[in-house]
């Protein structure tokens, strides 16, 4: 447990949550912003920093659990669809420096849009940027 962590006082307790899964090595609760409602949190009982951080075996957990509360929120709000994600690290919106994945519900018609799309300059600069992530891989 981190001791300034919010997600980390929530699970032991010391802060109140709408919890709505708990088993394992995984907690999920509602949102307390959300941006449709039912939008939930799933987070790891222990104190991992983003996704790059958790265990294998948890990150697997973490699916499962994912999956589970993901199908119930979905019936629950009687949403037609769900987004998943996760931001990793300040620069990509990471506010709790606490692994978490957001399950937002979806609606049709509910105004919520993604992020823009861009294109590259080239196939080849495709191509050369694929080459550089798969080096990378080792």
């Amino acid at each position: 447990m981190s001791q300034d962590c919010i997600f980390c006082k929530i699970i032991a307790g010391q802060i109140p949550s709408a919890k709505i899964y708990d088993q394992g090595g995984v907690y999920a609760f509602l949102d307390i912003a959300p941006v449709n409602k039912g939008h939930a949190l799933v987070v790891p009982k222990k104190h991992y920093a983003t996704l790059f951080d958790l265990p294998d075996d948890l990150g697997r957990e973490m699916l499962a659990a994912l999956k589970n509360v993901g199908r119930a929120v979905m019936t629950a709000t009687g949403a037609s669809g769900l987004n998943v994600g996760m931001n990793n690290y300040e620069s990509a919106g990471q506010l709790v420096h606490h692994a978490h994945f957001h399950l937002i519900p979806r609606h049709d018609g509910d105004g919520l849009t993604l992020w823009t799309q861009h294109a590259y300059e080239s196939t080849e600069e495709m191509r050369k940027l694929a080459q550089a992530i798969a080096a990378a891989l080792g």
